[in-house]
């Protein structure tokens, strides 16, 4: 038996790409290497940027030193890196050919006012209340409008002014290719696609290199020692660039303008400064994280950046998430390195004037179409789609492709308003006869007024003298819907019938009989005056630990920290850890608590489920499910997933752990259990369910070497793999969707449950089925503290992590 290691402090700094340095020369030092990787991005990404734009290459320079110099020192997200954006190509495209290169900088210097006045209002948070599925297909529907225009130059030709103007000329343009340009743009392609992927350990060394330097390198050095004749990059002297001029132009239209780039600007650097907060998460350890971002003072550091780039004749700026992810995974810990980075593009603009006048516009070009492509996020996809938003993404593309960007996000925001106005006015109203003569009418969705016709229709078809059950499968009713509804009851009632009205989870809403209803009030009421007021844990205070305020005995911080059984219960807020010994006082009386709870459950309960019970008695059991979880107290499997007698085989254990074949020394026992489910229950899939708050969890984390073997250390042994999962920078790391994980502890309690679902995967019995397609595995993870439950989704997001996401209250069933 070997000792359960110390564990790295997850993340620590040897597990980042370049490290998290603690003191302030390493800082520096790690700073100054970071910010070389992004300015290896961010040069050939701005002249890229800017020759899509049709604007003066410098203008990307300008735009990318402005970015690094002011918005990094002035704004609120250290680690993010601004420069031209890339979500405004299409528009600054528009505004040069309407009003010329000039009136846009000057264009985008009242736009930088306006966002120093929105900051100053403070309402960078309303900016991110915008559809999730409007932004991405807003930067999707960009993507592609670049990739048309940029296919052009790749093909050797000229874009044209529209995106459907390049899609009728693209015909043409393959009619008279021009090999040279062609040649150039798929050798970049075919080195930007295949450099990340370069084996062994030379190609570990050659990958330091971004991808795009070595495309675009790797181009301009083949089309120089060839002698093509192509055209390049020029950049004239600095004597000559144009600088702003007062606007001129329709009054409405300038306005149009400034608030179309004030508008995007600004929420394509708040998201990105979102995203990468959400990047430094997963990725770092508390202890290495710089302070979160600051939306107000991001969209202020925005603002002037904005305001310099334009008065200095340069293109709008905006933070941008690829050169921000590089920043953060280079190991970047402050704002230095966006700084210096602006630093050493101001230098390459006055210094490496010769070297960038040999790059082919055709290498910029596929380099440029590249981003666009990636723009259409796979990812983004598969979210809006699981979302239901898959409509309102596909509108805001189509839109922004034909339309323009300030036209397609309006029409996305129409979309998105009329399809949740149908979701609120769309309610499923049938009724069934069961075989017992019952009238069963299910009401789907929310009621109000609009469904009062549909319901009426239906409840008039059930007979007077009929007993009716009505679910109400919703979260609204108006008042007009409660009004037709509680007339039919009253008239039904006086016609001789009966009826229950229930809720989703079956829940008795009204009782047909009056006199049974006032009966169990009173006893209620007589419960109520024995048990305390509060009715959030009614089932449960037979036990006298819930809701409880009559002065038990609580123990001492002490006492639970230095508790072996308090690995399973840490102290978390709101919910109370269970003592490890029973101590003295009203909750050590054990045997009293038991009886009362069985009674309370003979009472109240089995009247319910006995029929039920009976059925599965002589029928046997059926579960769909095997569910593997967590030994925790605070964890009541039927409670959070609203399951019945029946539904889950349900296995329990410290960690919820999976050993893998063959580890499990002397305890087979969830072996065999994963065994009798898959190849004798048959059942239909797995879910493994962590908490927040996991004892086992803790433990691993703070686990010391040479401590004496116990039962519970053996245990745990079988969770170091998720301790080398989440120190590895070889998998993909697990988050939680919309906010970042609170500690160590809650990174490891998600990454426990992606790593257990890969010990699933290496048992015979589960490869078999999954290689069948006949079983399906589910990640889960509930927050007791917030009382909410969220499932591991399909795939990784933007930033190769693995992602749980919310589980709301108004999820319809399937």
């Amino acid at each position: 038996m070997t000792d359960i290691p110390s564990p790295p402090s997850p993340p620590s700094a040897k597990d980042l790409p370049a490290g998290v340095p603690a003191g302030t020369r390493s800082g520096l030092q790690a700073d100054l290497s970071a910010s070389v990787a992004v300015f290896l991005i961010a040069l050939p990404l701005s002249l890229g940027i800017a020759l899509a734009t049709g604007a003066p290459l410098q203008a990307g320079l300008v735009a990318a030193a402005a970015g690094g110099l002011v918005a990094a020192r002035l704004g609120g997200t250290p680690l993010q890196v601004s420069g031209p954006a890339t979500g405004l190509t299409v528009v600054t495209a528009e505004l040069i050919q309407h009003y010329g290169w000039r009136t846009t900088c000057a264009i985008t210097v009242l736009a930088g006012l306006c966002q120093l006045g929105l900051a100053v209002l403070r309402t960078a948070r309303s900016a991110l209340m915008v559809s999730p599925a409007i932004v991405h297909g807003m930067l999707a529907g960009v993507g592609v409008t670049i990739a048309l225009a940029q296919l052009h130059i790749v093909l050797g030709g000229t874009p044209q002014s529209s995106a459907l103007a390049n899609v009728r000329g693209l015909p043409d343009q393959l009619a008279d290719l021009h090999p040279a340009a062609l040649g150039i743009s798929v050798l970049t392609l075919a080195v930007l696609l295949c450099w990340p992927r370069l084996p062994g350990r030379t190609g570990r060394h050659l990958r330091k290199v971004p991808a795009a330097l070595a495309a675009v390198a790797v181009a301009t050095a083949c089309a120089t020692l060839a002698g093509l004749s192509l055209p390049r990059v020029d950049l004239p002297s600095w004597r000559s660039h144009a600088l702003p001029e007062l606007p001129e132009g329709p009054v409405l239209g300038i306005i149009a303008a400034v608030l179309t780039i004030t508008l995007v600007g600004s929420v394509e650097s708040l998201l990105s400064a979102v995203a990468t907060d959400k990047l430094i998460a997963a990725q770092r350890g508390t202890g290495q994280r710089p302070p979160r971002a600051d939306l107000n003072r991001e969209l202020r550091g925005q603002g002037a950046a904005n305001i310099v780039s334009g008065a200095l004749g340069g293109l709008p700026v905006a933070g941008g998430a690829v050169r921000s992810m590089a920043n953060v995974k280079a190991g970047a810990v402050s704002r230095r390195s966006s700084m210096l980075n602006g630093l050493w593009i101001l230098l390459a603009a006055g210094l490496l004037v010769p070297a960038l006048d040999l790059i082919p516009l055709a290498a910029l070009a596929a380099l440029v179409m590249a981003v666009g492509v990636q723009m259409v996020s796979a990812t983004h996809l598969r979210t809006v789609t699981r979302h239901r938003e898959i409509l309102v993404y596909a509108t805001t593309i189509v839109a922004v492709v034909l339309g323009g960007v300030l036209e397609g996000v309006a029409i996305g925001i129409a979309m998105a308003v009329a399809l949740a106005l149908h979701r609120l006015a769309r309610t499923r109203i049938t009724v069934e006869q069961l075989d017992s003569g019952v009238h069963r009418v299910w009401a789907r969705g929310q009621l109000t007024f609009l469904a009062v016709p549909r319901l009426s229709r239906v409840l008039n078809q059930i007979p007077h003298h009929g007993h009716a059950v009505i679910e109400l499968d919703g979260s609204f009713m108006d008042h007009a819907a409660y009004e037709t509804l509680q007339d039919w009851q009253d008239s039904h009632l006086a016609h001789g019938g009966s009826l229950e009205v229930t809720g989703r989870s079956g829940a008795r809403i009204a009782e047909a009989e009056q006199a049974q209803r006032a009966e169990h009030a009173e006893r209620g009421a007589q419960r109520n005056a024995q048990r305390g007021d509060h009715q959030c844990c009614r089932p449960w205070t037979p036990w006298q630990n819930h809701c409880d305020h009559r002065g038990t005995v609580d123990r001492t911080d002490a006492e639970a920290a230095g508790s072996p059984a308090a690995a399973e219960s840490p102290a978390e807020p709101p919910a109370p850890a269970p003592a490890p010994t029973a101590p003295a006082g009203p909750r050590g009386r054990g045997a009293g608590q038991l009886a009362n709870g069985i009674s309370a459950f003979q009472r109240d309960t089995a009247p319910h489920v006995r029929e039920e019970l009976a059925r599965l008695a002589r029928e046997g059991q059926r579960p769909s499910q095997l569910f593997l979880t967590c030994a925790d107290s605070r964890l009541v499997t039927s409670m959070i997933t609203a399951s019945g007698p029946g539904d889950l085989f349900t296995v329990r254990n410290v960690g919820n752990l999976v050993p893998l074949p063959g580890a499990e020394s002397t305890d087979d026992s969830v072996a065999a259990a994963i065994e009798y489910a898959v190849d004798v229950l048959k059942v239909d899939s797995i879910t493994v369910c962590g908490h927040s708050g996991c004892g086992a969890m803790q433990a691993l984390l703070n686990s010391a070497p040479g401590v004496p073997m116990t039962p519970l250390r053996r245990w745990l042994r079988h969770g170091l793999p998720s301790l080398e999962r989440m120190a590895s920078r070889h998998h993909a790391w697990a988050r939680i969707s919309g906010r970042l994980p609170a500690d160590a502890v809650e990174q490891l309690c998600l990454t426990n449950v992606v790593q257990q679902l890969e010990h699933l995967k290496a048992h015979e019995a589960v490869a078999r089925r999954l290689a069948e397609g006949t079983l399906e595995l589910h990640g889960m993870y509930f927050h007791v503290g917030e009382a909410q439950a969220y499932l591991l989704s399909e795939g990784q997001d933007f930033f190769d992590c693995r992602v749980f996401d919310t589980v709301g209250a108004g999820a319809l069933r399937g």
